[in-house]
């Protein structure tokens, strides 16, 4: 299959959450009914697969983009996974209610299910109510024991480090970072391309189906990095107009921040495809061939075979890349 290489924009795949709400319409998106937590925005994965929206191969699904030309236009570094899919799996989150306690197993994890990978991600919250917050790690000193303790007794909570989060904040989550989303944020998220996370706690409240929600406690306190995990955190109010500011790296992904004021002239990698997210703001990325309009919510995949390409406008974006 021959195709000349351009910017994919992508239809997300909507998940419904107990968690979830309707923040992600203010980004003009048809979120269909109910309380929808995820949009899977360019994702492929057995659970989800994004479809392309533009150009010549308008209607395909990432996992088809990826089995007719994905030696070419993922790159050296980017075609490979792990598992044959597409590397990472992107993500807009509506935290309307707190998400469950949490913790995701790195990929040597003996219980990981049939083909799946661990998970280590990042988060950019894109938006906070006041006095917004999310779970962020174990307090100093809690060990396995003292936390299979305290999740026997009742009070888990009293483990978990509070940290209070507002636009901008980026929180980088490798493999064994005991986490959790609270309400009232709504944040990119950028991961492997893995499903599978064990839940410590989920405070006691049904699903979707109206039955308690299934806890993983033996995986989790397996999988725990309780030595620290390499976690980071920052505040990235520090961009700069046509610079890169750095928010997370890992062996699974890079990921930058850029503020575009203006035109700005960038190229792809030969190594790897660039993922970008337009966090706020309006503009177009403009190729050889032709321009593709982009606003807030926006993702797209830029092939690495594309090469040069220009951002214009007047936006914020996240642009990830796998590492050479």
């Amino acid at each position: 299959m021959s195709v000349q290489p351009y910017p994919l924009h992508f239809k997300p795949e909507f998940k419904e959450r107990v968690w979830g709400g309707r923040a992600l319409e203010q980004f003009g998106f048809e979120v269909p009914a109910g309380h929808i937590g995820e949009g899977w925005m360019i994702a492929d994965h057995p659970n989800g697969v994004s479809h392309v929206t533009n150009g010549e191969l308008a209607g395909l699904g990432l996992d088809q983009i990826r089995e007719r030309l994905g030696a070419s236009w993922f790159g050296s570094k980017g075609g490979e996974s792990g598992n044959g899919r597409f590397p990472l799996l992107i993500k807009l989150l509506d935290c309307n209610d707190d998400l469950s306690i949490q913790v995701h197993p790195n990929d040597d994890y003996d219980g990981l299910p049939k083909g799946e990978l661990g998970k280590t991600e990042m988060w950019y919250v894109l938006a906070a109510k006041p006095d917004a917050k999310i779970i962020y790690g174990l307090k100093p000193g809690v060990d396995r024991e003292s936390l299979a303790s305290a999740i026997a007794e009742g009070r888990i909570m009293d483990s978990l480090q509070e940290v209070p989060v507002v636009a901008g904040d980026t929180f980088y989550i490798p493999a064994g970072t005991v986490h959790a989303l609270c309400a009232g944020v709504v944040v990119a998220e950028i991961q492997q391309n893995s499903d599978t996370t064990y839940r410590l706690y989920d405070y006691d409240r049904p699903g979707l189906d109206g039955k308690p929600r299934e806890l993983h406690i033996e995986d989790s306190l397996n999988v725990i990095a309780y030595e620290g995990s390499g976690a980071t955190r920052m505040k990235t109010d520090g961009a700069k107009s046509g610079e890169w500011l750095t928010l997370a790296e890992s062996p699974y992904f890079v990921t930058d921040k850029g503020i575009v004021n203006g035109a700005w002239e960038l190229s792809t990698s030969p190594a790897s495809f660039d993922v970008l997210i337009i966090g706020d703001g309006e503009g177009s990325i403009g190729y050889a061939n032709g321009s593709v309009h982009a606003r807030a919510g926006d993702c797209f995949l830029i092939p690495a075979n594309l090469g040069s390409y220009s951002l214009e406008g007047s936006m914020t974006v996240l642009r990830s890349r796998v590492p050479a």
